[in-house]
């Protein structure tokens, strides 16, 4: 189905935008909220992983769970990222060893392979919220606790002058 991705009811709500939702749909979509979060009682890096990339994992497996974004089915994904970006900085180190002028062929296949594992990462990274912007998407916008009392004018003009 086409259209904008789902927000977070907190969002939503810290926007200021939650007035067309009734009480028990609020109700309802915190439930639902609570019950997609997951458990994250069984994190643990995939035996697949190298040690070096098990220490990778192990450190933003911590800082994900510490955003509360992270949870026991996206470990595989996780995994899958830290490989992908191992694979891209091995073929950045092979390409710049390779002198395009003297092997062409060779040279264009690793770049085509290198956008690929490039588009790879950066896919698998928003999916878990490792990019600023994939995270700026869950913030929860700050309200005032208290508003400020309007003053004459801007009760008589609505914020129009």
């Amino acid at each position: 189905m086409a259209g904008r991705n789902k927000q977070p009811l907190a969002v939503i709500q810290g926007k200021g935008r939650s007035n067309h939702l009734t009480k028990d749909e609020i109700k309802k979509r915190q439930s639902q909220e609570e019950q997609m979060k997951g458990f994250t009682d069984n994190i643990e890096a995939p035996k697949y992983l190298t040690k070096k990339q098990k220490e990778e994992f192990n450190h933003l497996s911590t800082e994900l769970l510490r955003l509360g974004i992270f949870s026991n089915l996206d470990v595989d994904n996780l995994a899958r990222y830290i490989d992908s970006k191992d694979q891209y900085i091995k073929l950045i180190k092979l390409i710049r060893k390779v002198k395009p002028a003297e092997d062409f062929k060779s040279y264009s296949a690793m770049q085509r392979s290198k956008n690929l594992l490039f588009n790879e990462c950066r896919s698998s990274a928003n999916d878990l919220g490792l990019t600023i912007t994939s995270r700026l998407k869950l913030v929860i916008p700050k309200t005032d606790e208290k508003p400020q009392p309007k003053t004459e004018a801007e009760k008589r003009f609505s914020g129009r002058l």
